[in-house]
């Protein structure tokens, strides 16, 4: 049911953007089309107005001449003449109205009163009209023109002709339905190139659909290829930073779980072989019951310190562990670390050099005491007897940087990139009684107050780690 859903999300996308695309080309076409049709329409009729119009005016004047001599013969063979062809009407009228002279006399004998006949009233009052009208007694379409006929500012009479509109009306309406026909066609390879485009946006977004599904179902790492040259190649470039990123967060995941399960099966095992020799008869001897004692106590500590390690950097990770920031002195909280660690220095024969300016930063003392400590336990833990554990801290720009040097062997380049990782200890010269969270832990907090931690080192020459923290504004 849900994948029926997702589908039919998706061909309503389908189906919305093509509805659009075709709109807007049916509506772009149609006004393209009905502006055209309206030019052609109204081109022709200006066309048409003008020819009657140069016609009655050449043809005006030799019924003036003919009216003014008194020669109806002539006017009527003038109209007779050019009224000849059947799309023609041609009338003429003297100054009182009455009709002398037409080119179809069997219509023009069932007219009673000239004067409701479009254009005529005006012409009689000298003035000229035209337009479009149907014919007189008839039901088609005619253009007209009706002009008063004068000779030296005297009144002489009227012309009217006329042409009928039904030829250029079948013409345009075979125009029309080309235009029709054209704009269906036009319409179908759009919806046709419409559907392949909305289909072109609409496949993308399936599959990535899918691919989402995909990582939601807990397969990471796969990779998505959207070829669009537009935002939805972004997309699917996060969808596969993200996806990269759960799969290494998966990996890191499961990489954790597994050196929690080995790091908290070592002391548990150990408690319960000695558990289990202590029940074989072993507390009988003293000395044996002694060490198997001594045994349990120190797993059952290291055992408190892995809870309370993972504990400490499962609230960092998650943000939960508030910060009380206050201002600090950086000199003062260097001192109380190297005293923290004074007595282990001493018993593994390691000297401190400290060398730190009087600066002012602002954190938790708590948090920042306790990643220094750790970065100290871990030089001393590295460090050659006799050798020396070098601290120095100073100011560049507005950060406070704080470098602790030790004097050990140092760390391979292989595992550098590596050594912030939780229980990370590949390689052997660097192991200790730790387990392997004392740096992941220091990362977090330095990273918690806005500040960076990175390590360098260079062979036989002892490694540094340098913490760069915003100073107090």
């Amino acid at each position: 049911m849900k994948g029926w859903r997702s589908r039919l999300k998706l061909n309503t996308i389908h189906a919305k953007l093509l509805a659009t695309y075709l709109m807007l080309t049916a509506f772009g076409t149609s006004l393209m089309a009905s502006y055209i049709l309206w030019s052609f329409h109204a081109y022709f009729m200006r066309t048409r107005q003008t020819d009657l119009d140069n016609w009655t005016s050449a043809l005006g004047e030799s019924v003036a001449d003919a009216l003014e001599e008194q020669d109806i013969s002539r006017v009527k063979l003038l109209v007779q003449r050019y009224g000849a062809p059947q799309t023609v009407t041609l009338r003429v009228f003297n100054g009182k109205g009455s009709l002398i002279a037409t080119s179809d006399p069997k219509l023009d004998k069932r007219v009673s009163d000239w004067y409701k006949v479009p254009g005529m009233q005006q012409a009689f009052q000298n003035v000229a009209a035209q337009g479009v009208a149907k014919g007189v007694l008839s039901n088609e379409d005619r253009l007209y023109i009706a002009r008063p006929i004068q000779r030296n500012g005297k009144f002489l009479g009227v012309l009217r002709m006329s042409i009928t509109l039904k030829q250029f009306q079948r013409q345009f309406l075979r125009v029309i339905w080309s235009v029709l026909g054209t704009l269906v066609v036009t319409i179908l390879l759009c919806a046709l190139i419409s559907s392949r485009f909305a289909r072109s946006l609409s496949k993308p977004i399936e599959i990535m659909r899918n691919f989402a599904i995909r990582m939601g179902s807990g397969h990471f790492g796969d990779k998505l290829i959207i070829q669009q040259n537009n935002e939805l190649d972004q997309l699917a470039a996060e969808l596969n930073r993200m996806s990269e990123r759960l799969a290494s967060l998966d990996q890191e995941r499961r990489v954790f779980l597994a050196n929690v399960s080995h790091e908290l099966r070592t002391p548990i095992s150990n408690v319960q072989v000695t558990v289990d020799a202590l029940k074989g008869g072993a507390y009988e001897e003293a000395e044996l019951r002694d060490r198997f004692f001594q045994t349990i106590e120190n797993e059952t500590k290291r055992l408190s310190r892995l809870i309370h390690d993972l504990l400490d950097l499962g609230r960092l990770e998650a943000g939960v562990s508030e910060l009380e920031k206050q201002t600090i002195s950086l000199r003062g909280l260097i001192n109380r670390a190297v005293n923290a660690v004074e007595p282990r220095m001493q018993a593994a024969g390691v000297t401190m050099q400290v060398n730190v300016a009087e600066l002012q930063i602002q954190g938790d003392s708590e948090r920042l005491l306790q990643a220094i400590l750790n970065l100290l336990d871990n030089a001393i833990k590295h460090s050659r007897p006799d050798s020396q554990v070098s601290i120095s801290g100073y100011s560049e720009g507005k950060k406070a940087i704080i470098k602790i040097q030790d004097q050990g062997k140092g760390i391979d380049e292989v595992d550098l990139p590596r050594i912030f990782e939780q229980f990370y200890t590949t390689d052997p010269s660097r192991k200790g009684s730790g387990n392997g969270l004392g740096l992941a832990i220091a990362k977090r907090i330095i990273e918690a107050h806005q500040g960076s931690i990175t390590a360098s080192s260079f062979s036989n020459q002892g490694a540094t780690f340098t913490i760069s923290l915003p100073m107090q504004v």
